[in-house]
């Protein structure tokens, strides 16, 4: 008797004696709480102040509103219509009718006079498919929440090496707007974080004549989308205080699912503190 407790069952039907005689006999065979109503206008105020109907079983001949008309109303409301609807009829009459009462939504029919056990079967054999259902819905909710938990750890570990790396990181949009730095190329460069997102790469890069800003803002993109990666080049930023800070430079293209560049990263160690060996006194 304990096998349905907490599913909630709706008995409509103009006819109180019908009631009655639905209600005796699924409460003598099953733990559900039962909700009636004598029409179809009852029907859907019960179901508005109740979101969690599991079942309703519809008479489809009733006066003003009759089970078809309730029904389409309930399917067209999104907190009622993936409630199941059986259908309770005194006979199907014709194929048309019967198919009226599938295409509005129905997933079943019932004959009057009710078949005890066919009326009980059927119930159970809903009630058991919802509760698979919903078993495999809270599967599907912790393996979401694991999975969310895993990315959530996941872009926090990525963080944490985004803000502690050594190495100044830029973020670039592909025309080569500034949309993220890590506090190491805000340091570098002298600007806030903040100061910089926005900005453009040319503005903290020295560029030495049209043709090395040309090569750098134009075929820069080019170059990258053939080799997606481009490393160790030797450049210089340019600080907020003017100062050249010589730079070993790698970007890497991240392209999305049709290979177009969405974002730029782009990685620079300070090699102030290197001497060149051509550099170096003889």
């Amino acid at each position: 008797m304990t096998l349905y407790a907490g599913f909630k069952l709706l008995i409509v039907d103009d006819n109180e004696n019908n009631l009655f005689t639905l209600r005796t006999l699924i409460e003598q065979n099953m733990d559900v709480a039962i909700r009636q109503a004598l029409s179809g206008k009852e029907a859907l105020e019960i179901t508005m102040g109740e979101c969690d109907i599991d079942l309703i079983i519809l008479d489809v001949q009733m006066p003003e509103m009759d089970g078809f008309q309730t029904a389409n109303m309930l399917k067209k409301r999104k907190k009622t219509r993936d409630i199941p609807i059986i259908f309770l009829t005194a006979a199907y009459k014709t194929d048309e009718f019967q198919q009226k009462g599938y295409a509005i939504g129905a997933v079943d029919y019932l004959l009057k006079p009710i078949d005890d056990n066919l009326l009980i079967n059927k119930i159970s054999a809903y009630f058991r498919l919802i509760q698979k259902e919903r078993e495999l819905n809270q599967v599907l909710e912790q393996k979401v929440a694991e999975r969310t938990a895993e990315l959530e750890q996941a872009r926090q570990y990525m963080e944490n090496i985004f803000k502690t790396m050594g190495e100044a990181l830029l973020v670039l949009a592909p025309d080569g707007t500034i949309r993220r730095v890590n506090p190491a190329a805000s340091r570098m460069l002298g600007y806030s974080e903040t100061e910089l997102e926005g900005m453009s790469i040319g503005d903290v890069f020295e560029e030495e004549g049209e043709e090395q800003a040309r090569a750098f803002m134009g075929t820069w993109l080019e170059a990258l989308i053939r080799v997606g990666t481009i490393q160790n080049i030797e450049a210089r930023f340019i600080a907020r205080d003017e100062r050249r800070v010589p730079i070993l430079f790698s970007r890497t293209a991240m392209t999305d699912s049709e290979e177009k560049v969405t974002d730029i990263i782009c990685i620079a160690k300070d090699m102030s503190g290197y001497v060149r060996v051509d550099e170096e006194p003889e």
